[in-house]
């Protein structure tokens, strides 16, 4: 039976944060909670792990994914950062965006756009999320959990168990979360080009 941990969303209990580093460890997919709707989580360069959350999502190749990083400097080992952008990330992180960057030779093939060096990159302020890419020790590779043919985030986990329980290796109960999604900021050129208005506030980048 795949498992469903119920964790504290301000004060995310060690152990059970350990538990769920565990799985990912193992190559298991989870559901967890976000600062912008639950997501879609597995390690780094797991294939199989990424054809999974491919196939739950039902993403085409060309779908940009994101890395979850703890702060900066993570995001300067797996995306190129010159000095505008690093003050404009300094100025947004953590927080609800994520940012569009050209990825560095650290970013597994399989993650990557077929025809654009790409990645997506975020710092998340939600304190479980923080949690698990603390003890991971480098990025969790995530997309957000929004359901074929929908257009909104899941939120509940007690629906994320029942729907889709069957298809991962464990579910976090850390609470509601908000329904917004992230703000999208393509940075790969300047000026930035806002491709999603969502929870973060977009004026910073127009």
């Amino acid at each position: 039976m795949n498992q469903f941990l119920q964790i504290h969303p301000e004060t995310p209990q060690k152990r059970l944060i350990s538990q769920a580093v565990d799985v990912i460890r193992q190559g298991g997919v989870i559901a967890y909670p976000t600062d912008s709707g639950y997501a879609l989580g597995c390690s780094l360069g797991e294939k199989r792990a990424v054809e999974s959350i491919k196939r739950l999502r039902e993403l085409d190749d060309k779908h940009n994914f994101t890395l979850v990083c703890a702060d900066l400097s993570e995001i300067g080992t797996y995306a190129k950062v010159d000095n505008t952008v690093f003050r404009l990330l300094k100025a947004h992180t953590p927080g609800p965006y994520t940012f569009i960057l050209n990825a560095t030779n650290e970013v597994p093939r399989l993650l990557l756009h077929p025809k654009r060096r790409s990645i997506g990159v975020r710092v998340p302020s939600h304190p479980i999320a923080r949690a698990l890419i603390d003890e991971l020790g480098m990025p969790l590779m995530s997309v957000t959990l929004i359901p074929p043919g929908e257009e909104l985030a899941m939120t509940d986990p007690e629906e994320i168990r029942e729907r889709f329980g069957h298809q991962l290796a464990l579910v976090i109960d850390g609470g509601a979360c908000s329904l917004e999604p992230t703000t999208v900021v393509d940075l790969r050129e300047l000026p930035p080009v806002v491709l999603r208005r969502g929870k973060g506030d977009p004026t910073p980048f127009e």
